[in-house]
């Protein structure tokens, strides 16, 4: 009898929202059971929000020292799991898992995937389906039934009732603070994890000095604080608002709930927008598919992706006409 759940997902926030449907899936399955997630530090805040899940432990993706890996494994043996899903494969996991004495332990068969007593190929790197898609794969190798999808794509999937974001989360208090008088707010996010995935920061300038040109909104620039300083030479000779450092996750996320759209590169930000029910214009390179927006593109009904094989020939215009469409 499974009742006691771990899943890992230790890797950067917007990989971890994307395996929320695999979260469900696990949780519908075995609805008596208690579900425990281990996931990067940076990732716990919002973790905890997600509905179907009971607990929320650090497990982070660096690199971890001897003694952190047997004291981290003392204690999920303390746990007594019956049940480990690991979606991000890792060494250090696998050992966790193995030496916990964590009786099924599911996972991909690579980085000592032999520690593992369901093991699945790999094949993410073909880019030949959605990332949600590929974490379902996962846990219906441990038997699990999983419904979310059906066969359907990704953008049919329901957002509702997944994770708890609210906007609350960004108070109103905080926009006037921020200068912004209305509700009217188009978020930018310039950049990405992988700057071959990144739109030409000249091209996303020219188009928010079309946003500010033709368009009655208040434009808003968010990012992580790795992205500050990119962020205040973006921003320069522009009419933004600039966050970017400036929130916590749980904040950005309300903050693009009150958003009318969000603007962005394949991204954290993008999956974030997604999840907290914002449409999201999004750019993608189309070529390798495993960058493509077949594998990573945002997960719902209502945006719109611009994609070319060579990101480089995207135009502004393309762009700014998809936002007009958005507005109108």
């Amino acid at each position: 009898m499974i009742s006691k759940i771990l899943a890992i997902r230790n890797d950067r926030f917007g990989e971890f929202l994307l395996n929320i449907p695999a979260f469900r899936e696990l949780k519908q399955n075995y609805p008596g059971a208690k579900l425990t997630l281990a996931v990067d530090a940076p990732v716990r805040q919002l973790a905890g929000r997600v509905n179907c899940v009971d607990e929320v432990i650090v497990w982070g993706g660096r690199k971890h020292t001897l003694a952190e890996i047997t004291k981290f494994s003392g204690l999920l043996k303390e746990k007594k799991y019956d049940l480990c899903a690991i979606f991000n494969p890792g060494k250090e996991s696998h050992i966790i898992s193995f030496i916990s004495g964590i009786p099924l332990r599911a996972g991909y068969d690579r980085k000592w995937g032999f520690l593992l007593n369901r093991r699945m190929e790999d094949r993410k790197s073909q880019g030949l389906k959605h990332e949600v898609e590929y974490n379902l794969e996962l846990i219906k190798a441990i038997g699990v039934n999983t419904l979310s999808l059906r066969g359907s794509p990704p953008q049919a999937e329901d957002r509702s009732n997944l994770i708890d974001i609210k906007e609350d989360d960004f108070p109103d208090s905080r926009l006037a603070e921020l200068g912004i008088k209305d509700r009217d707010v188009i978020a930018v996010h310039p950049w990405a994890s992988n700057k071959e995935k990144e739109w030409p920061a000249d091209k996303f300038r020219e188009l928010v000095k079309r946003i500010n040109s033709d368009l009655r909104v208040s434009v808003v620039l968010i990012g992580g604080q790795e992205e500050t300083q990119r962020a205040e030479k973006f921003r320069a000779g522009l009419n933004v608002v600039n966050v970017t450092g400036k929130t916590t996750l749980i904040e950005s996320a309300g903050l693009l709930k009150k958003a009318r759209f969000l603007v962005t590169n394949d991204s954290g930000p993008m999956h974030l927008a997604a999840a907290a029910g914002t449409p999201v214009i999004a750019i993608f390179r189309k070529y390798p598919p495993a960058v493509s927006a077949r594998r990573w593109g945002p997960v719902g009904n209502n945006h719109i992706i611009i994609e070319n094989d060579d990101i480089l020939r995207i135009g502004v215009e393309e762009v700014l006409d998809a936002i007009k469409r958005k507005i109108s």
